[in-house]
């Protein structure tokens, strides 16, 4: 399996130049298709991302494949561009470092942000895409095969994706959740129908919380959020009241000053006949005054003290990428195992094709002889039957040395020996 890659990610390519080497949904199918076109023995696979835009394409003869030159050039005619400027940005791998880094992206320790979780599904929905329009088969599905074996991997022996590090998920996995046992029965207030606000509230949706109103000063907005997530939304000046019967508050505003003062929520708790107060401030500024985390029964979290965490969070994640690039070299070594095991495999039928071949086209002109003629069915089979003794003696030795060779540069030696010695395609 001969396997060639191109491509650019935020790691040294600006976000002005990937926008010209990104492929819309519309393009896929077009790009995919004129590359079958030029190299219609080539397999390939096209990874786009809003933060990379990769190329694999996989063979098993290498003079099936498009060059890196040739490569770059498809890409930059397809796109109406300068092939200097691709040429300058796109990086080039080979076999397995191309396996390596598809690996290392899957698993997203190459990401943006280290851990992410989205990265796996994309590169899967890539290849399945590739491989519903016919320009993925065989090679590409054990290369993506193992891809996936890592991105699982990863995930599960690893705590890179266990560790939350955004604000809102942090709020909702490691503040609040550590408060509240559920949140199915808990009363929650949203104050602010940002992408902060909107963000929190999803996690808080998916942790299971139903019984939920947001508040906005514009009404409107925060009906539209409401709608969106099926909750109630409620205006502004219903806030003290919804404050009473609160047991969770993520307030998300962009009010210049804080929108509730010690003084004031001091008159909001002697309303209530509640227990704690959970209150989860991401505002900057803050909406609610610091001096509120010295009331009883209050308990009060800034955006600094969910940074912390997220800072925290994402040092662990780091510390877990060694762990990450081990399974990923265990898995490297894997496909090329199989890559070879799939190689010999090839050649040894090919050589056992070619033996019978010669078998049956001597048999033939053998039986086809007058002396022949009153030979017996029995006799006959004795013949073939040496025929096949004789040629299993041959091949066995060649044979067993592929199939026991102790590395696997040595197999593919052998192999490639055989293929040339027996002149086999």
């Amino acid at each position: 399996m001969k396997l060639r890659m191109i491509g650019c990610s935020h790691h040294g390519t600006p976000l002005e130049i990937r926008e010209k080497m990104a492929f819309s949904a519309d393009q896929y199918g077009p790009a995919l298709a004129g590359l079958r076109e030029l190299f219609p023995e080539c397999e390939s696979v096209l990874i786009n991302t809003c933060n990379r835009v990769e190329w694999y394409v996989g063979s098993g003869e290498d003079t099936a494949l498009p060059t890196v030159d040739q490569l770059i050039a498809f890409v930059a005619a397809f796109h109406h561009a300068d092939p200097k400027v691709f040429r300058e940005h796109f990086h080039f791998l080979e076999d397995a470092r191309a396996a390596e880094h598809l690996f290392t992206v899957v698993s997203s320790i190459d990401s943006l942000v280290v851990g992410e979780s989205q990265i796996a599904a994309q590169v899967s929905d890539a290849y399945e895409r590739s491989r519903e329009g016919g320009y993925a088969g065989t090679s590409m599905h054990l290369l993506f095969q193992h891809a996936n074996m890592v991105a699982k991997r990863v995930s599960n022996e690893t705590e890179i994706h266990r560790r939350r590090i955004s604000v809102p998920s942090v709020a909702v996995s490691e503040i609040a959740s550590e408060f509240f046992e559920r949140f199915e029965d808990k009363k929650i207030v949203v104050i602010g129908s940002g992408d902060m606000g909107v963000d929190t509230l999803q996690y808080l949706i998916d942790a299971g919380a139903s019984n939920v109103d947001i508040i906005n000063r514009s009404f409107d907005r925060a009906s539209a959020v409401a709608k969106q997530f099926s909750i109630r939304a409620k205006a502004w000046e219903f806030l003290d009241s919804l404050l009473v019967d609160a047991d969770l508050v993520v307030s998300t505003t962009g009010a210049p000053e804080p929108i509730m003062t010690e003084s004031r929520l001091k008159g909001i708790l002697a309303k209530r006949r509640k227990g704690n107060l959970l209150i989860l401030d991401l505002a900057v500024p803050r909406d609610f005054e610091s001096s509120i985390a010295r009331l009883p029964s209050v308990y009060l979290y800034s955006v600094d003290d969910l940074q912390s965490v997220c800072q925290r969070n994402e040092s662990m994640r780091r510390q877990q990428m060694p762990k990450a690039k081990r399974i990923i070299e265990e898995e490297v070594q894997r496909l090329l195992a199989d890559w070879s095991v799939r190689n010999s495999g090839d050649t040894i039928r090919a050589l056992r094709d070619q033996a019978a071949l010669f078998r049956d086209t001597e048999l033939q002109r053998l039986f086809g002889k007058q002396s022949m003629e009153e030979a017996t069915p029995e006799v006959r089979q004795e013949i073939s039957q040496a025929m096949d003794r004789l040629i299993n003696k041959i091949l066995h030795s060649p044979l067993q040395s592929i199939r026991e060779a102790p590395h696997e540069e040595q197999r593919e030696s052998l192999v490639s020996a055989i293929r040339r010695l027996f002149q086999i395609r």
